[in-house]
């Protein structure tokens, strides 16, 4: 089966990056190795993700504005202190302006993302499937799949039977997550390291509103992130991303589910009222790492394939759908000219494009957690003042603002709200 581009990875990135192709005439193979229906079970990844103005422009771009508008919560406003201390950092949007974001939980957009994709008839959705070969020369890439039958047991009681299926593109696509199969079978290194830290995930309803507002604290031990979700059945609700020491996460997630509220009520300082877990919490190892180079032959690497950051102002997720956007653009423009998509200097192009934000962001992030993380008296009154200083020059603070929106730099199409 003959295709533009295999994506292997059918998560976030993977499928926005598929419906960007097909939407512009591509044609496109995605290969999941999990089964779809449990990628959508709530247990599967109870998270919530902060969409920035940029990256929800592009949703918008693929269909996806009445979803986010009925069923995302924006971001009016972002409020940064350190610890409990008066003196903040606060950037907000005009009621008539895009928000800042959008949050939408995890669950939520990849069933839109997925039912999206398998109605369009330029994907191909291979899931669960195992990949059996993978082979890129210098005039084609193959993969070889392994399918479960649709016809049941095969030969043998009790033998599930597969089907073989090879699939072949000028360009192999590697979305497939942190621990990419086919980044380390083409010899890509990566740097990376581990923070001492975990980052505890949950839900939380409160007795105040929001008021559409994401609060970040900082303490010694990392940030702790309340941001604002649409009120479900009367309840107000936040999603809670709170840093700890990795040797107290196992303690922390012991915590029955009232205690674990008051603890962090008492770290937000209460300023949400009472407050009660209404999802289970989950923890995350936290770690930074970047690909020495983003291609290989006949091969290119998005998403966390290819980087991966601290959460600290939730930006994971939309780096990679900048390099989403971005990838789009040069394969959409390289096939009008009608080049070989597998060519090196397509992927040096998209590289070039994408290496200095995504570096950029992952040198902010690991900073801003380590300059939080110094103890000690005078290191806080510092980053106080800082913060204060920040918030009141008004060019400063447009630039973080933009930053955060994802605005920053050469923006593709997608991401300034227009098709390729």
């Amino acid at each position: 089966m003959q295709h533009d581009a295999l994506i292997v990875g059918g998560g976030l990135v993977g499928l926005t990056l598929a419906l960007a192709l097909a939407q512009h005439e591509l044609t496109v193979a995605v290969i999941e190795r999990a089964d779809p229906a449990a990628m959508l079970a709530a247990g599967f990844d109870g998270r919530a993700s902060a969409i920035a103005s940029a990256s929800a422009r592009m949703l918008r771009t693929l269909g996806f504005g009445e979803t986010l508008d009925r069923e995302g919560c924006p971001i009016r406003a972002i409020r940064v202190t350190d610890g409990l201390s008066p003196q903040h950092l606060h950037f907000e949007t005009a009621e008539h302006d895009d928000p800042l974001g959008i949050m939408v939980e995890n669950r939520l957009l990849r069933a839109w993302l997925q039912t999206a994709a398998a109605a369009h008839p330029n994907i191909t959705l291979h899931a669960p499937a195992t990949i059996a070969t993978t082979e890129r020369t210098e005039t084609r890439a193959t993969i070889t799949l392994n399918l479960p039958s649709p016809s049941g047991e095969g030969p043998g009681v009790g033998k599930p039977h597969q089907e073989t299926v090879t699939l072949t593109a000028p360009l192999i696509i590697a979305a497939d997550g942190r621990e990419s199969a086919l980044r380390k079978a083409a010899g890509i290194r990566i740097a990376r390291w581990r923070y001492p830290q975990s980052a505890i995930v949950t839900m939380l309803a409160h007795t105040e509103p929001h008021h559409n507002i994401a609060s970040e604290l900082f303490y010694p031990s990392g940030p702790f992130a309340l941001l604002p979700m649409n009120d479900l059945d009367g309840e107000h609700r936040s999603a809670l991303v709170w840093t700890v020491d990795a040797a107290h996460a196992p303690g922390v997630m012991k915590l029955g589910p009232r205690a674990l509220a008051a603890e962090a009520e008492k770290r937000m300082g209460g300023h949400l009222g009472t407050l009660r877990l209404i999802a289970p919490a989950a923890t995350w190892p936290l770690g930074l790492h970047h690909a020495e180079r983003y291609h290989a032959r006949r091969l290119i690497l998005v998403g966390d394939a290819a980087h991966g950051i601290h959460p600290i102002a939730g930006q994971g997720l939309n780096m990679g759908l900048r390099d989403a956007a971005a990838l789009a653009q040069v394969l959409v423009e390289s096939v009008r000219l009608g080049l070989d998509l597998g060519a090196p200097e397509i992927a040096t192009r998209y590289e070039r494009w994408r290496r200095f934000d995504n570096s950029s962001v992952a040198f902010a992030t690991d900073s801003l957690n380590r300059l939080f993380a110094l103890p000690g008296a005078l290191p806080a009154s510092a980053r106080r003042a800082g913060l204060a200083t920040v918030n009141r020059i008004a060019p400063l603070k447009r630039f973080f603002m933009q930053t955060a929106r994802g605005e920053t730099g050469d923006l593709p199409a997608l991401l300034q709200g227009s098709p390729i």
